[in-house]
């Protein structure tokens, strides 16, 4: 609906509209009363989301208005949904007190503004967020143009926690680093918005991109914005950020300024993450290994829902990310483990641990709120019980700890213990959610505060003793003291015994009604003044109790932070040690070698499933990939078996083993030595793209490029079914091509998973390729999956035997094993059959086939058994080329 903000409206109308123009992005909660409406578009498009009543009100230029609305005290369950479904909102709040407005006369309406724009990325409250997952806000950033040498910097913050971040990136990894974080919104300038070449990570994240002005990402200035932000005179102590990343840096902040207003958000000093430094994974590798998601978006069913052993929000928070950026450094992966093995010989003490952690309040969150200035008595509380449990924590510890456990053990003794002895006396145990409705402080605390609340509690006591007393002084029976919002304390007699009242003694008419006469006295008048006084004074105490205690908190927010982080690392070591113990998984040894053994490997979450399922164990298997160099049979393996055989398990269980070793966990086998994988592929799967206009086949090869384009000597790749989107030859052709390049290009660790038995040929010439293939029995007909890798070549696909399993009809079954027959018939016989004749694809391949080495010319003959291919440099092999298409000329 067309709003004309210069047309004729009431004066409320008018300042919606006002509002409105200034947050256009935005649905506006305006606050009347006890509820936000919404009017216009906005009501329409809420009503669509939220399933909320569609109603009107009034009428502007010509047509009804739509409204809808929501009651302010179940507001923040639509934000969240709002907020869920990608939307932003302003919320536009009463600033004045009504009677000011009254006091001005005429139409004057109560003064709004909007307070706070509410987004996916800038949410704090504890009902809006998941507790064990960060909510990234994202600045990206892009400086020399938009071609592949741009540079590119992204720096996110989880307001609730007060994380901050930096890191560079490039055209090539944006999207994995972008992946990695998960960030909830991204900002970028609006040329970069329109980037082309980015539109594909854009669509996938649809409202959650934010454009805003090009100013806001301004290089020239961003140091010095930064520096004032954090009140320093220089950045040096901060550390070296390139020009990008302050960028990315000072847009970040002054996009937190728009949408907070006027409160300061309590953000850590940022924390660069240098290049090189965490694995890279691509969005379809992390897709494929579903490390925190399914491929379907849920956490469910995912290796972080299978393994997550956390017992506090930030714990959870802290390992999701781990999982999300595994370490490519030795020695501080060593150190991770050294701190879970320290905890798996500890068994008390870790059980100890543990049960303190649960219930523990999130230290950090309420540590944000209070600091935005959106805390509650709650936050106040949570602090109070958090110092309650991180001291008693620290206690448990003795001297003898890894380095790691040893850092964490000192953050937590020197959190402030005057913060804590403040809190546990001002504060009550039980304390109210919202500040405004007081009862928080403690009984005792405060003697002004105890002396207000007793003459405001002792109300109905007072008024019944008055009430009392009027009754035997009148005489009349049912006289009665009440209270409404209008008249304030009144007395209230019936109609008949009202008229022998008026002009009597200190009595004064206030209201005639049907039945009843109403009356006050200089009396009641004065004790409804003491009431009215005490109450809100009883409040004005409290309130500055409350302002005192958060800025004490905020004094103290460097050493809360730290020892919420102390808890958090305590809370994952400890958890990865009870699953080591738990499911039997033993520390991995992981070096700067090439090597990659792992004997009894299993899928964590496949074995998870079938102990929560069946109950049948898990069939381990052992998989080596080091190079001969590193005392391995070779880098690459091929993989032959049937479909259900495991092949697919098989590849992602090592994928997850190599994740999950650098992450710092132990991993599910008997034994393990990774060197340190820096990059990670997975193409598994089939899918398409339809949005981007990519089939099934565009899609494998799309990944399949990218990998064979980055992957070096130290990345992992895990490869499945390359080549079956297309025809026969044509797919037979790039997988074989596919293999040599990453043999003799790249060079890598890769398991490749084939049903083209054809190229377990190449084992005879590739020095460090190695054939495997997973173990099946025939019985009486069918097929028994064995789950079983082994050395050597399948040798038949049992394809039909797993599409009997699948349920195909029976007539289908049957019919397949037939035509099988006569095409296995045929190709032993080295002739067409009449069934070749009737499939077009098959009659076209034998019509093609080249001739054999047999039937060639002598000449020809001769001159290839003369070559050896691998002794040949790629000039020699051109000339002889040349030579065979002179020889095939003269025939």
């Amino acid at each position: 609906m067309t709003i004309d903000k210069d047309a004729a409206a009431t004066p409320m109308m008018a300042q919606y509209i006002e509002i409105k123009a200034a947050n256009p992005d935005c649905l506006l909660f305006y606050r009347m009363g006890d509820f936000y409406e919404m009017f216009f578009d906005d009501a329409v498009e809420a009503s669509r989301a939220l399933g909320i009543a569609l109603t009107r009100r009034g009428k502007h230029l010509g047509a009804d208005i739509p409204m809808a609305g929501v009651p302010v005290v179940s507001s923040d369950e639509y934000l969240q949904r709002l907020i869920g479904l990608g939307y932003r909102v302003a919320v536009c709040e009463q600033i004045e007190d009504p009677a000011e407005a009254r006091k001005r006369g005429g139409k004057s309406v109560v003064r709004r503004d909007v307070v706070r724009l509410v987004t996916p990325g800038t949410i704090t409250e504890e009902a809006l967020l998941d507790p064990g997952r960060p909510n990234f806000l994202m600045a990206l950033a892009r400086l020399g143009g938009s071609g592949e040498n741009a540079t590119y910097a992204l720096a996110w913050t989880d307001l609730s926690t007060g994380t901050f971040r930096l890191a560079e990136s490039g055209r090539a990894q944006l999207e994995a680093d972008i992946a990695a974080i998960e960030p909830s919104e991204i900002v970028v300038a609006e040329p970069v918005f329109h980037e082309p070449a980015l539109q594909p990570i854009f669509r996938r994240y649809g409202r959650r991109i934010q454009p805003e002005p090009q100013t806001l990402f301004d290089g020239t200035t961003a140091e010095e914005r930064v520096c004032r932000f954090f009140g320093v005179a220089t950045l040096e102590g901060f550390g070296g950020f390139s020009r990008t990343e302050l960028s990315a840096a000072a847009a970040l902040i002054a996009y937190l300024g728009k949408t907070q207003m006027a409160a300061r958000p309590g953000l850590q000093r940022p924390e660069r993450i240098v290049a090189g430094s965490l694995m890279q994974i691509d969005p379809a590798t992390r897709a494929s290994l579903e490390l925190t998601r399914t491929t379907a978006g849920k956490r469910q069913g995912s290796l972080l829902s299978a393994i997550d052993r956390t017992r506090t929000g930030a714990g959870a928070r802290l390992f999701a990310g781990r999982l999300a950026a595994p370490l490519t450094d030795p020695a501080a992966i060593r150190e991770r483990h050294a701190s879970v093995g320290w905890f798996v010989d500890a068994a008390p003490l870790r059980q100890n641990l543990r049960e303190a952690l649960s219930g523990l309040p999130d230290i950090e969150r309420a540590l944000s709120r209070l600091s935005l200035g959106r805390g509650g008595p709650r936050d106040l509380a949570a602090i109070r019980d958090g110092l309650v449990a991180a001291l008693a924590i620290g206690a448990m510890f003795g001297d003898d700890l890894p380095s790691e456990l040893a850092m964490r053990r000192n953050a937590l003794a020197a959190m402030p213990g005057d913060l804590l002895a403040e809190l546990s006396r001002l504060l009550a145990d039980s304390v109210p959610l919202l500040r405004r409705d007081g009862g928080f402080v403690r009984e005792g605390a405060l003697p002004a505060l105890d002396e207000a609340r007793t003459l405001r509690e002792d109300v109905r006591r007072v008024v019944a003793e008055l009430q009392g007393r009027y009754a035997a002084e009148t005489g009349i029976r049912n006289l009665r003291i009440k209270h409404n919002n209008v008249l304030g304390y009144f007395i209230e007699v019936g109609d008949e015994k009202g008229r022998a009242l008026v002009g009597v003694g200190d009595f004064v008419h206030r209201q005639t009604m049907a039945s009843a006469m109403r009356f006050s006295t200089s009396e009641l008048a004065e004790l409804e003044s003491r009431i009215a006084g005490a109450a809100a004074e009883a409040l004005r105490l409290e309130l500055e109790c409350f302002d005192r205690l958060a800025g004490q908190v905020e004094a103290a927010a460097e050493a809360l932070r730290q020892g919420a982080a102390a808890l958090a690392v305590l809370d994952v070591s400890a958890a990865l040690a009870e699953l080591a113990v738990a499911d039997d998984w033993v520390a991995p040894v992981v070096d700067d070698s090439l090597a990659f053994a792992v004997d009894c490997g299993r899928h964590p979450v496949v074995e998870a499933a079938l102990k929560a399922g069946s109950g049948h164990p898990f069939v381990a298997n052992d998989c080596d990939l080091s190079p001969p160099s590193d005392g391995g049979p070779g880098a690459i393996w091929l993989i032959t078996g049937p479909n259900m055989g495991g092949k697919s398990t098989f590849l992602r269980q090592n994928a997850l083993i190599a994740v999950l070793a650098q992450v710092g966990s132990y991993v599910p086998a008997t034994k393990a030595h990774i060197g340190v994988v820096d990059r990670l592929f997975s193409r598994v799967g089939a899918s398409d793209d339809l949005a981007e206009g990519r089939s099934t086949f565009m899609v494998e090869m799309v990944e399949t490029a990218a990998i064979l384009n980055q992957a070096g000597e130290r990345a992992l790749v895990i490869l499945d079914e390359i080549g079956r989107g297309t025809a026969t030859y044509d797919g037979l052709s790039i997988a074989f091509a596919a293999v040599e390049h990453l043999h003799e290009v790249n060079r890598c660790r890769a398991l490749f998973a084939t049903h083209f038995h054809e190229m377990t040929a190449l084992a005879a010439r590739l020095a460090r390729m190695r054939n495997a293939t997973m173990r099946v029995k025939e019985w009486e007909g069918d097929v028994v999956f064995l789950h079983e890798v082994k050395p050597g070549v399948a040798d038949r696909s049992y394809g039909i035997q797993v599409a009997k399993l699948a349920g195909l009809p029976p007539s289908v079954v049957e019919r397949a094993r037939h035509v099988l027959e006569e095409l296995e018939k045929g190709e032993q016989a080295g002739r067409r059959t009449a069934l070749v004749d009737d499939l077009p694809l098959f009659s076209a391949v034998a019509r093609r086939a080249p001739a054999s080495v047999a039937s060639l010319p002598a000449p020809m003959t001769e001159a290839l058994a003369a070559l050896d291919p691998d002794a040949l440099s790629p000039r020699e092999a051109l000339d002889a080329l040349y030579r065979l298409k002179g020889l095939a000329g003269q025939q």
